[in-house]
């Protein structure tokens, strides 16, 4: 589909193994998957950590997916507190355990040969002004940005409605307040651009190229933050698709729908074809 480099994320198949998941979508013809870390497939607090992610390697390779290591995962660090902690907690300690384990993800997409890893700011706590808290965002990816440069992985943010970095804006204030570190990109998801940004979706794409290291994809409602499959939104996708092939972007788009495990292998084909249809309902 004009040259795009399709994925599925395994937060969309969380029914399944891991190995049957990257055997779906490799028997769709999925060129990758976005892998998020996480209990159910490859935990990043695993003791055999190496020997797993030495398996995957080996199997990745095998079907011939590429990969982007994700770090959305809901409570891999806290199973009873969402995302929890952020890289914008009040505790110092609390936020250097989300540091730990975002250092840690570029060290398995490293040696997974992955193109990107993807991370966002967090909800910024109550009663902390914004100031402090785009000062804690700084301070907090300054280790993992060096983590990255010394990994050659680019280090993709993603503008997360309700975060503190939400917008497209927010992404470049934070590329301001680092100094424009070469490590740092953006990652764009397209559901997100429908929901939040001013800019139709396409010149969302357009504006974002020069900083892309990674893009998820799905439908979505204006004003309303819920992952849809194809068609069940309001995302015309024939100039969204275009404008990312004309974006010089290479790396994985991959379908992100993470509420939708329970249909996760079907919905895996349907999104597939869709996408190779040029995105027409």
């Amino acid at each position: 589909m004009n040259g795009l480099r399709l994925g599925y994320g395994t937060n969309g198949l969380t029914d399944l193994r891991l190995e049957d998941a990257l055997a779906l979508l490799a028997d769709l013809g999925y060129d990758g998957v976005g892998l998020t870390l996480d209990h159910m497939h490859l935990d990043p607090l695993a003791r055999d950590l190496p020997a797993r992610t030495a398996r995957l390697a080996q199997r990745l390779g095998e079907l011939g997916l590429g990969v982007t290591v994700e770090t959305g995962g809901r409570y891999v660090l806290d199973p009873r507190r969402k995302h929890g902690p952020s890289l914008l907690d009040d505790d110092e300690d609390a936020r250097w355990t989300r540091i730990r384990l975002l250092v840690r993800a570029v060290r398995i997409a490293a040696e997974l040969g992955a193109h990107a890893v993807h991370c966002f700011s967090g909800v910024g706590p109550p009663g902390v002004d914004a100031d402090t808290a785009w000062q804690r965002l700084a301070g907090a990816l300054d280790p993992v940005l060096d983590a990255a440069d010394e990994a050659g992985i680019p280090l993709a943010v993603e503008p997360e409605p309700g975060h503190l970095l939400a917008t497209l804006a927010d992404f470049h204030r934070l590329r301001s307040d680092l100094g424009d570190p070469a490590p740092l990109g953006l990652t764009l998801d397209i559901g997100h651009c429908q929901c939040l940004e001013s800019a139709p979706v396409q010149d969302c794409v357009r504006q974002a190229a020069p900083w892309l290291r990674h893009v998820q994809i799905e439908d979505m409602r204006r004003g309303v933050h819920e992952h849809l499959p194809f068609g069940e939104g309001e995302i015309d996708f024939p100039p969204v698709l275009a404008a990312l092939a004309d974006s010089g972007y290479r790396g994985l788009t991959v379908v992100e729908l993470p509420r939708h495990s329970h249909a996760g292998p079907e919905l895996a084909a349907r999104s597939l074809d869709f996408l190779r249809n040029g995105g027409t309902r």
